[in-house]
């Protein structure tokens, strides 16, 4: 099978291109920075490219509607033109809602609050609202946080903190917290490959277990070796002085506390449920143990 992948120099580009050629398919890069054109005798294309969320706020808005709208928009045009079978989108979870109360799945009413999550958003309308041929699929995947060795996001920066023997003080904040190992994604992506059975949609990506901050810290502890500091500081005082942190310049305000704290916990049912699957085949644990076991190395 030829597969046509943008976004391959990423993260997720390159553990995926990678599996797919040890499962034979036959891979080509598109990039769609200049002049390009989509190559029409493939049988799939998966769009990974993408501004991604910019968390430090330094992003223009319109540079996100650039890339993660209107490129999506004409590379989907493209592919209604062509003999090409299936379209997979790379959207996000935060298109659909940026917190969550309870477990997010496909039926939540969208409502993304930042430029990211709209431009994702906008496009995901754009290719909904397209008439799309029945001989042709469009699969729209919204992931949760990926990990996977390599990875250098904020599990990276939690574990630097715990190898340091830094104290979490947070300990007191219960919240549940999907992710996504590259390992569950590869393998949902494979699937859909392989079995035309699978129909059209908003698909949600997430393991099977939710993990809480204090869990994550614990399981880092325990592979570094070092001894776990759970500080169970009263989350009244904490708020307090997160509100201080609004009006004086500190490391900790409200905003900042909520990103530390908040669940976020996202169903995978959809998923599994079209697949004809009760578990994926790595665990949430298993996954993020595999992750920062990676860390080590560095």
């Amino acid at each position: 099978m030829n597969i046509v992948i943008t976004g391959i120099s990423g993260f997720v580009g390159q553990n995926l291109s990678a599996y797919l050629k040890e499962q034979n398919y036959f891979l080509s890069e598109l990039s769609l920075r200049n002049e390009w054109k989509l190559k029409k005798e493939a049988d799939a294309v998966i769009h990974l490219a993408g501004k991604a969320h910019d968390t430090a706020n330094t992003s223009e808005d319109e540079e996100y509607f650039k890339i993660n709208t209107e490129l999506t928009k004409k590379l989907f045009d493209e592919f209604l033109q062509s003999e090409i079978k299936d379209f997979i989108f790379f959207s996000s979870v935060k298109a659909s809602a940026d917190t969550v109360e309870g477990i997010l799945d496909e039926d939540h009413i969208s409502n993304p609050q930042t430029p990211y999550g709209k431009s994702k958003f906008l496009a995901e309308q754009y290719l909904l609202s397209k008439e799309l041929p029945e001989d042709k699929r469009l699969f729209i995947i919204r992931p949760c946080m990926i990990h996977g060795p390599g990875n250098k996001g904020n599990l990276n920066l939690l574990y630097k903190i715990v190898e340091k023997g830094i104290p979490w003080p947070l300990a007191s904040f219960h919240n549940q917290r999907s992710f996504l190992s590259i390992d569950n994604l590869n393998f949902l992506i494979l699937q859909i490959l392989e079995n035309e059975n699978i129909k059209s949609g908003i698909y949600n990506f997430a393991d099977d277990e939710f993990i809480s901050t204090n869990q994550l810290i614990k399981i880092i502890s325990q592979i570094s070796g070092i001894k776990c500091r759970l500080w169970n500081v009263p989350a009244g005082l904490i708020s307090s002085v997160a509100r201080l942190g609004d009006i004086i310049k500190m490391p900790l305000n409200s905003e900042r506390l909520k990103k530390l704290t908040e669940s976020y916990a996202v169903s995978n049912k959809k998923i599994k449920s079209a697949l004809n699957i009760i578990n994926l085949p790595v665990s949430a644990e298993e996954g993020l143990i595999k992750t920062i076991k990676s860390f080590q190395s560095k």
